[in-house]
Order: C-alpha cells, then sequence, then structure tokens
C-alpha cells in the first residue's frame, strides 16, 4: 500500500520541505529553480513515502485563470515528481488521486503544464490539452505565451471550458506556465 499524505505549506516543517525540495532537484536531475520551487509553496501538498523515505511529491496551487470573459479558481498542479526507480509503481497515481480531490472540492479547474514525458499520464487521467491560444497577464499587460500552447493541459471541474478558446494565468515571476 503506497502511503500519500497531504498537508498545507503551513503545515509541513523546514526539514520536510527541504527533504521534498531536494527529492525534486534529483528527480528533475537539477533542473529545479529557486521559482520552481516557489511556485510550489502556499497550497495543498501530497508527499508519497515509503517507509520513513520520502519518494515522491506534487503540490496544487490557487491561480486565476481568465477564459470566457470570467475570472476562475483554477488548482494548478506545480512539482510533480517520483524517484526514478518507484516510477510505474503506483506513487505519481497515488500523488495525483490525492490533488485532484482537492481539485474538484475548492476550484473551478485544474490546470498544469505538462512535459512531453508526462503528457499520456495526464491524459489518461482525464485531463485535456487546451488547443487554443495561452497567454499571461504580465506587469505589462497580456502577452503571448505560443510556446506553452501544447502542454497545458486542464482538468474541468464546474467551469465551462471551451479548449479551443483562449486561456490567460495571472503573472509570476519565471515560468508563468
Amino acid at each position: 500500500m503506497i502511503d500519500v499524505r497531504t498537508a498545507h505549506t503551513s503545515e509541513l516543517d523546514t526539514a520536510t520541505l527541504e527533504t521534498a525540495r531536494r527529492l525534486l532537484v534529483e528527480v528533475f536531475d537539477g533542473d529545479l529553480s529557486d521559482d520552481d520551487w516557489e511556485h510550489a509553496l502556499g497550497g495543498v501538498h501530497a508527499l508519497a513515502w515509503r517507509g520513513a523515505e520520502l519518494v515522491g511529491h506534487a503540490s496544487v496551487v490557487q491561480r486565476r485563470m481568465l477564459h470566457g470573459g470570467r475570472a476562475l479558481r483554477a488548482g494548478y498542479v506545480e512539482a510533480v515528481g517520483v524517484r526514478a526507480d518507484l516510477r510505474r509503481e503506483g506513487y505519481g497515481t497515488a500523488l495525483m488521486d490525492a490533488l485532484e480531490r482537492v481539485v474538484h472540492g475548492a476550484y473551478d479547474l485544474g490546470a498544469l503544464s505538462a512535459s512531453d514525458e508526462a503528457v499520456p499520464f495526464y491524459r489518461g487521467r482525464g485531463w485535456r490539452q487546451w488547443r487554443g491560444e495561452t497567454f499571461a497577464l504580465t506587469p505589462d499587460g497580456l502577452e503571448r505565451t505560443e510556446e506553452e500552447d501544447e502542454g497545458v493541459h486542464v482538468l474541468p471541474v464546474t467551469a465551462p471550458l471551451t479548449l479551443s478558446g483562449t486561456l490567460t494565468c495571472d503573472w509570476r515571476d519565471g515560468d508563468v506556465w
């Protein structure tokens, strides 16, 4: 049985957060910037444990998305990773099960930016590729994020979505999607 626990960032001690960050640095082969880590904080973390060892992490944070003339409350999934030797053993599924419960219970939609490698996993869970144009609402105004178009996926919850329409995310430092 896979042990996944959820907790808000404020409920996690410094040692657990540092362990999660080290795990993600390892999972992403050192490609986890300070901004990437910052994006994973302030929401609900799902932590997968194997005994006393942290082997997987994912989080969902609140963001604002604009679509169809409405501002939507989005549960944005960040920092999903499982230790390499334990992949394809159900840890990722267990992490996403926990986060999707949060998304369905608290948000208008789920959203994430998927790597090419992860797309089949998310699509198999019901996440849908955004087929329309993407934008970011930046300090300088609305900016097109064409390079992100194919990687953005959404999980419909309560908001009516036109997947071929436009989707705009709120601003943040680093990668906006």
